[in-house]
């Protein structure tokens, strides 16, 4: 049990479980602005529902709307880039709309939090740069 409760104290775990459940809440973030605005986009200029799109290989491909089963080899090549479409599709809305005003805040963010830490450790290097050189000249006049 010891070793158990370091596990899960440990702060990966915590890490990994805050991560899982932003992760959670993202996914309905990045579902509703793809369903709801870039889908229709999308549909303005062809299908939404890109899985109707089939080619038939060997038979008829007639489907018996009662049992579901289809007379001759179908292929549904649509449903494929219907997933691959919108993989993309939402790979672009977390990259546009998430990462990259992020990294974009985080930018400034950290160049804000940099310029004081500079400017306090300019004078102390000047300083020390200073005595540097009056300690020389007094070695210098010495000999």
């Amino acid at each position: 049990m010891k070793g158990f409760k370091a596990f899960l104290l440990r702060g990966n775990v915590v890490d990994l479980a805050v991560a899982v459940v932003i992760g959670a809440a993202f996914t309905k973030i990045i579902n509703s602005i793809v369903d709801g605005v870039i889908n229709p986009i999308v549909g303005a200029f062809g299908t939404q529902d890109l899985s109707a799109y089939t080619t038939c290989l060997k038979g008829t491909c007639l489907v018996d709307k009662a049992t579901g089963k289809v007379d001759g080899i179908l292929i549904q090549w649509g449903s494929v880039l219907g997933a691959a479409l919108s993989f993309v599709i939402t790979a672009a809305v977390v990259y546009f709309c998430l990462v990259l005003p992020m990294n974009a805040f985080m930018k400034r963010y950290m160049a804000k939090k940099e310029v004081p830490a500079q400017e306090s450790k300019s004078p102390e290097v000047t300083e020390v740069a200073i005595l540097g050189e009056i300690r020389d000249l007094l070695v210098a006049q010495r000999s």
